[in-house]
């Protein structure tokens, strides 16, 4: 939504895949305008889709890179692939360039777009942006093809991470694996080239999503949801249904809050709404399993003839229905195992009335609890110690409320989506490619 609010206001190309597969080769590149907005879109082969973003992508570099080393997968004909579709997305990017232009790259699916446009002689500065975590070195170099993907990163002219751990692990495989440097104000220099890395975190448009919480339709659907509770508080949580993000740890410690602090039975209600995500994944059909057989220990061991504790939600809801439903909501968890930023509860801080703001609980492994000021920051391994502040943040006072409300505003504001895209746009717009030598990538197996 950033990279394309910019494309709007300054004019440009967004390129990408359609959305669409096909049982035979791509055909030609879908291009068409709509307003200063130009669209360059690729259809994908079934099989290649499949290895490329279900194989390579999700069960290989996803895992890795969130530090589920135990559920990453290493496949030869994966890692081919992927590149196969990234030379394939370059060689169509390549003709629709023109002068002048900075190309933006982003996330995990397209590290190796930087290279294959250099192959193809563009000389352009390319900017790559991480929106999840990159990992320790430790972890890093136990993916097969890390030498090729470190190549692919030193090709760009701006790398840009979330946060400064993820600029710290970085800093140590360039200087272990790769014998290379990265000072402080992150230059770097490696594999013969030098470019820049960063934290830039992303944020969110602050105004336009609390405007949304207040529309009418955003009212209308909350009060539906308020009219169920009888008067009792609510705790919300919204994410896709992925293992990353804590959800059975977040019904556990729910679980030690109905068993450790009975004054909440009856006077709380849970909410977790968990989005389908990539069910033709093997790891996420077991989570859904684990997570909704938990959900139903806990209704059978707590639930009342007139009250259900746990309301388990496994659909998605428009952006503009979540906005109503955190603003009524007296608090939100957040339990991320790791996370490169956590927009949700950036959208839950910005979602509240001053005048009586719900409290947020945030794991200290989500990368905006580094900013959120005000934020109740918890260990989401540690089941009993989230149950306590899940408990402190329903008894807090209003005034209490206001006070970390404001200070966690003033950070979701400075770190907005403008202010995201500008800093990583001024970052790409300085010098002019700092190539010393022509870099050759490290070699692949291609199939």
């Amino acid at each position: 939504m950033g990279v394309h609010a910019a494309l709007r206001d300054a004019g440009g190309l967004w390129f990408g895949w359609s959305g669409e597969t096909t049982s035979d080769s791509p055909g030609e590149t879908k291009v068409f305008r709509t307003g200063k907005v130009t669209y360059g879109l690729v259809d994908l082969r079934e099989a290649d889709l499949e290895a490329y973003y279900g194989g390579f992508s999700n069960r290989t570099l996803w895992p890795l890179l969130h530090y589920r080393l135990d559920l990453a997968t290493f496949d030869h004909q994966w890692y081919a692939t992927y590149r196969r579709v990234n030379r394939l997305f370059a060689e169509r990017l390549q003709p629709l360039l023109e002068d002048n232009d900075q190309i933006w790259i982003q996330d995990y699916h397209l590290i190796p777009m930087a290279t294959e446009l250099r192959r193809l002689g563009v000389q352009a500065r390319i900017g790559f942006f991480l929106h999840i975590p990159w990992p320790p070195a430790e972890l890093t170099v136990t993916l097969p093809w890390h030498r090729q993907l470190a190549s692919d990163i030193c090709a760009y002219d701006v790398v840009g991470f979330q946060t400064q751990v993820d600029v710290r692990h970085f800093r140590q495989y360039v200087v272990s694996e790769l014998q290379g440097t990265m000072s402080d104000d992150g230059a770097v220099r490696a594999l013969g080239r030098s470019f820049h890395a960063e934290a830039i975190p992303i944020g969110i448009d602050v105004d336009d999503f609390a405007t949304m919480a207040g529309s009418r339709d955003a009212t209308n659907q909350a009060k539906r949801v308020k009219d169920t509770l009888h008067g009792r508080g609510l705790i919300i949580g919204v994410d896709r249904l992925d293992y990353t993000k804590g959800i059975q740890e977040r019904l556990r410690a729910f679980e030690l809050l109905m068993q450790d602090y009975p004054s909440q039975r009856r006077a709380v209600t849970f909410m977790q709404i968990s989005a389908p995500s990539r069910e033709q994944v093997p790891e996420y059909a077991d989570l859904r399993r684990s997570v909704e057989g938990l959900a139903g220990h806990i209704n059978g061991t707590y639930s009342e003839a007139d009250w259900v504790p746990l309301r388990y939600i496994n659909r998605s809801y428009s952006r503009r229905a979540l906005s109503g439903f955190f603003r009524m909501s007296d608090v939100c968890l957040v339990t991320s195992l790791r996370d490169g930023m956590n927009l949700v509860a950036l959208e839950y801080v910005a979602a509240q009335l001053e005048d009586s703001p719900g409290a947020l609980v945030v794991s200290r492994f989500a990368g905006c609890a580094g900013y959120l000021d005000g934020a109740i920051v918890v260990n989401p391994y540690d089941h009993a110690q989230v149950a306590e502040q899940l408990h402190s943040a329903l008894i807090m006072g209003v005034e209490e409320r206001r006070e970390r409300w404001r200070r966690m505003i003033e950070g979701v504001r400075k770190n907005d989506i403008h202010a995201w895209r500008n800093r990583f746009l001024k970052r790409l717009t300085e010098g002019t490619p700092s190539t010393d030598e022509v870099v050759s990538p490290v070699p692949y197996a291609a199939s």
